[in-house]
Formats: C-alpha cells, structure tokens, sequence
C-alpha cells in the first residue's frame, strides 16, 4: 500500500508468452519492494517478451515502466530464464530508485553560496 492507502497498481503482460498465474505472483511479490521503498510510485509495469529466435542467454526481455511524480524510469533486462530477467529487472528499478533518492537529498542538503560581491544592495535609512 502506498501513501494514500490505495493499492498498488502493477500492470504485467506478457510478449509472444503466455502468462501464468505463478508469473503474475511472482511479479507482484517482487515488485512490492518498489512500493516500499518509494510511496510515490503511481504505476508499474512489466512487460516479458520471449523471443525463441535470439539466443539462449537473451531469450527472455524484462521491460520495466515505473510512473513516478516527475521523469519516469524505463528500465530492459534480458536473460536465459523468465524469472531470473524479472529478478533482475527487479533489482535494477531498485537500484535506480536509491540512486533517484540520494540525488533529491543531495540537491536537499547542498545549499549554494550566493555572491553578493556583484550586487549593489541599497542603504537601510
């Protein structure tokens, strides 16, 4: 549950895959970390694409969409196995998510010295 007590919106859907309701699970179990450590998540989305065509260590792509307040993380993971490139999707938007954090706090924190040697500042009468 995020902030304002609504639940979590995860959209997955699957690419030349069907999916499975232990997929869908297991999306929703590990996408739930995301919404625990940033509460201004509005939308997640997982798209998995199985392309027998490429080879074996890229068979599976994990496409991750995370709609936030402010510019949105697009993030692509390809794998040999369908829930290892979701695990590692996983860690990867987490990843991003931290580094999101501490660039705000950064920006917080780092005040800028003003230069007032330029200014002409009036005279108190």
């Amino acid at each position: 549950m995020n902030k304002h007590n609504q639940p979590s919106e995860v959209i997955v859907s699957g690419i030349h895959l069907e999916l499975t309701p232990s997929i869908k699970t297991f999306v929703q179990e590990k996408t739930a970390r995301l919404f625990r450590h940033e509460e201004r998540i509005i939308r997640a989305r997982v798209e998995i694409e199985c392309d027998p065509r490429q080879d074996v260590k890229h068979r599976f792509t994990a496409k991750g969409h995370l709609a936030l307040n402010g510019p949105a993380l697009n993030v692509a993971v390809a794998a040999e196995e369908c829930h290892k490139a979701i695990a590692l999707l996983v860690d990867k938007l987490d990843r991003m998510l931290g580094r999101r954090a501490k660039l705000f706090k950064a920006k917080r924190h780092d005040l800028h010295a003003v230069e007032w040697a330029d200014v002409a500042l009036p005279k108190a009468v």
